[in-house]
């Protein structure tokens, strides 16, 4: 199991990467209705809160390329203007993060409706002008023919270092009148994939 230190919106994202196989000329393209990605922060050392993103974009070409978008204006932490900081303070009003992943399809060959599997995925993801890895264990399942869903298969864990927004975290901290906000954060997601033509 690595330890991981993952960009924010990254996280997001490698996830599809890895699933799909079985011939779909047309790939797979991400159903951004069912899919979400999910973060958690800490407040003043003992304060949870849990955060998501559901405006998520993507595709898988027939070839393994992987790419999924993450609307960051889609942000939702309970509060409202919480919501309005982060988007200007964090990610700077930026419109999205993007991760890209090169997949081996022949992993996936063969898996059938019902089966399941779990993969580690490697690929880079595009924040802020930063680009970082990303690396993930994920747990795969062919729900039907034309479906297929991937999520988290254990805890991962997000790092601002990496990400190079600590000032913009050392701005919330200072408008919420906060003694503390924890520097990593844990990270799950849910991403259903679905047979049809790519997104260009």
């Amino acid at each position: 199991m690595r330890n991981f230190k993952l960009p924010a919106a990254a996280i997001v994202i490698g996830l599809g990467t890895a699933a799909f196989a079985d011939g779909h000329a047309g790939g797979w393209v991400l159903n951004g209705e069912q899919s979400v990605v999910s973060f958690g922060s800490i407040k003043n050392d003992d304060t949870g809160e849990a955060h998501t993103f559901s405006g998520l974009t993507g595709s898988v070409s027939p070839d393994g390329m992987a790419s999924v978008e993450i609307d960051l204006n889609s942000l939702e932490t309970n509060i409202d203007i919480r919501n309005e900081r982060m988007i200007e303070h964090v990610f700077k009003n930026a419109p999205s993060a993007t991760l890209k992943a090169q997949v081996d399809m022949a992993d996936f060959d063969g898996l059938a409706v019902g089966e399941s599997t779990v993969t580690e995925i490697d690929g880079d993801v595009v924040f802020l002008g930063v680009e970082a890895p990303v690396y993930m264990d994920v747990f795969v399942m062919r729900l039907d023919a034309e479906n297929v869903i991937v999520t988290t298969q254990s805890m991962m864990f997000i790092s601002t270092d990496e990400l190079e927004i600590n000032e913009g975290i050392d701005m919330l901290q200072e408008l919420a009148s906060l003694d503390s906000i924890t520097r990593t954060a844990p990270v799950s997601f849910r991403l259903m994939f679905s047979a049809g033509a790519t997104q260009s």
